[in-house]
This record gives structure tokens, C-alpha cells and sequence, in this order.
């Protein structure tokens, strides 16, 4: 996958703001997604890049900053709050605990913040994605969690097992979170 297909799959996440915003990239990996992000968000946003591998991630965008953090995000993330959104593109199918990592990011998103998640849209599990997450079951996980709006972004397929990935993002929090 190249730049330009990573936005294609987040663009219809986002309206223009123009206010600088504050996300973070779980499981950013080479930093594929973060720099589709980095293309969408306004000047002077920050992206927290996290992953549990080393990575150097130079941006597309100076006007956006990239800060890498090496961690695992497994259990959450403690020092980062009022994020606008987390971005998990191909990274909540290595999480065995989904419910209790949604719960424990609330309350890193400010009231308002949303959730865009890249995933496979598959039940069948494999040796790279042990814990499948299809969009069916992603809604209903969300949706536990407490958020209204569970809305596809777009899908394509992967270069892998002739599988399908999606697009989706997750915001609407009952309680205004």
C-alpha cells in the first residue's frame, strides 16, 4: 500500500477544521498511516507516533509534528491526553483484550476525540492476525464501549489472502466523553 491509498481509506474520516488537532498512531509500524494523517491534518497538529519497535518516521508535512515513542500500547497509553483521535490502522487484530484497551484509551481522547481503524475484515485468524477483528465485530465492540457512530471509510483489497480491509471510523461517545 502506498501513501495515497492509506488517505483514501481515512479522508472521508475528517473535515477540515483548520485548528491544529492532537492524535496519536497506535502500532505505527514504518509510519505509513501516521504520514496519511500527517497529509489531512491542519498546521501545527501533532501526531504521537507509537510503536513497540524502534522507528524512524521522517513527515510528509513540516508544518506537522511526528514524535515517536517507543511502548507498547497493549494496556493504553498513560501520558498522552486531549487527543482529538487515536489511529490503530492494522493493529488492533494483535490486541487479545480489545474491550479493556478501548476502555482504558477513553480517557485519552478529549470529549469529542474518535477512533479510525484500518483492519481486515475477517473472522479467520493467522499467524498475522491472530486476533481478526471484521468490521461486524468492530461494531459491536465499539458500540459496547459506548459509541454511536460506527461508519465505514472505504475498503480495498489486501495484498494478502485475497482478504478485503477496511476503513472506519468510530466517534459519538454516549455521555459526550
Amino acid at each position: 500500500m502506498n501513501l495515497s491509498e492509506a488517505k483514501e481509506l481515512i479522508i472521508p474520516a475528517f473535515s477540515y477544521s483548520g485548528s491544529a488537532e492532537k492524535w496519536a498512531d497506535l502500532g505505527c509500524g514504518s509510519g505509513l498511516f501516521t504520514n496519511a494523517l500527517a497529509t489531512l491534518l491542519s498546521d501545527g497538529s501533532k501526531i504521537y507516533a507509537i510503536d513497540r519497535n524502534f522507528q524512524t518516521i521522517q513527515s510528509v508535512n513540516r508544518e506537522v509534528e511526528i514524535e515517536f515513542i517507543q511502548d507498547n500500547f497493549e494496556d493504553g497509553v498513560s501520558d498522552i491526553q486531549d487527543l482529538d483521535g487515536i489511529l490503530m490502522a492494522n493493529s488492533l487484530h494483535y490486541i487479545r483484550e480489545k474491550e479493556k484497551l478501548i476502555q482504558n484509551l477513553l480517557h485519552n481522547l478529549k470529549p469529542g476525540g474518535k477512533f479510525i481503524i484500518i483492519e481486515y475484515d475477517t473472522e479467520n485468524a493467522n499467524q498475522w492476525v491472530p486476533y481478526p477483528v471484521s468490521f461486524g465485530k468492530l461494531k459491536l465492540l465499539f458500540s459496547k464501549a459506548g459509541f454511536q457512530d460506527i461508519d465505514k471509510t472505504g475498503i480495498r483489497k489486501s495484498v494478502y489472502n485475497d482478504d478485503l480491509m477496511y476503513g472506519a471510523v468510530i466517534s459519538g461517545l454516549e455521555g459526550g466523553q
